[in-house]
């Protein structure tokens, strides 16, 4: 009988079985959007996102058919309809955002128009009217403007796009 108070042998007489190893986890790289897939869903599936880095400022016009990431500075317009803008942390945009999603953790003075939604978290500031199908603010977030909740597809979304786009003048971004 095995007495595990007496001197000698420490190991069990059994040797411990081998634990299965985890599989490792590989890299695939991103796969090609089929020709019938639309734009939006392309860039969302291949993962394009163009990033506006803290260093960099911009001022003007930013169009496309990718998805942005701001963590810099930007004057001007913003239109990448069927895309995400992602304001960050350090982003401070001065514009107006015609896009299908707007994630803002940073600060925004302008108009934002969303297809989809516009998500304002936490640590982030919206000063100005918002257009989208939905909303959504987090505890703690700031927000001054007007809200207007159009249906998705709606065809007053587009002709809007193109009035807030080009009447309105954003404020500047005080640093």
């Amino acid at each position: 009988m095995w007495k595990p108070n007496q001197p000698g042998s420490n190991s069990p007489s059994t040797p411990e079985p081998s634990r299965p190893t985890p599989p490792t986890p590989s890299y695939e790289p991103p796969r090609a959007a089929t020709p019938a897939a639309s734009a939006s869903a392309g860039a969302a599936a291949t993962g394009e996102q163009a990033t506006i880095g803290k260093s960099l400022v911009v001022k003007g016009e930013v169009t496309g058919s990718e998805s942005l990431y701001i963590d810099g500075k930007v004057e001007g317009a913003i239109n990448l309809p069927g895309n995400r803008v992602t304001v960050g942390r350090n982003g401070q945009v001065a514009a107006n955002i015609v896009a299908r999603e707007v994630v803002v953790l940073g600060k925004v003075r302008g108009n934002c128009q969303a297809s989809d939604r516009v998500d304002i978290r936490s640590e982030g500031s919206l000063t100005g009217d918002v257009i989208a199908a939905r909303i959504s603010i987090e505890d703690g977030a700031f927000f001054k403007g007007g809200i207007d909740i159009r249906k998705p597809g709606s065809a007053d979304l587009k002709s809007a796009s193109a009035q807030t786009a080009s009447t309105s003048e954003p404020a500047t971004v005080q640093a």
